[in-house]
């Protein structure tokens, strides 16, 4: 028994938004954790310095996650209001709505 797909798709035309996007948004990351890496092979005593209760190795390490999902959070946000004015236009209502 062969079923078709559950839902219609649609071409997507906000696909190179979407990949400028995510260039941009790893090569921030990139840098921020290259950044990371270097300060650790460099300068690993940096790395063992407190702050707070923490080293700065799991400080910046957990910022590092941290930046991870606002960075996704961020690109879910932009993409889908993208996403959202092509079907506008798609749908004929456009920006005189």
């Amino acid at each position: 028994m062969a079923h078709g797909p559950a839902t219609e798709w649609k071409e997507d035309k906000s696909v190179s938004y979407k990949t400028k996007l995510g260039f941009v948004m790893i090569a921030i990351f990139a840098i921020v954790y290259a950044i990371f890496i270097l300060i650790c092979v460099i300068s690993p005593k940096t790395m063992a310095n407190s702050v707070g209760s923490l080293n700065v190795a799991v400080a910046y390490g957990f910022g590092i996650i941290v930046l991870a999902i606002i960075q996704a959070l961020i690109y879910n946000f932009f993409c889908s209001r993208k996403e959202h004015e092509y079907e506008k236009v798609d749908s004929g209502k456009g920006d005189d709505s």
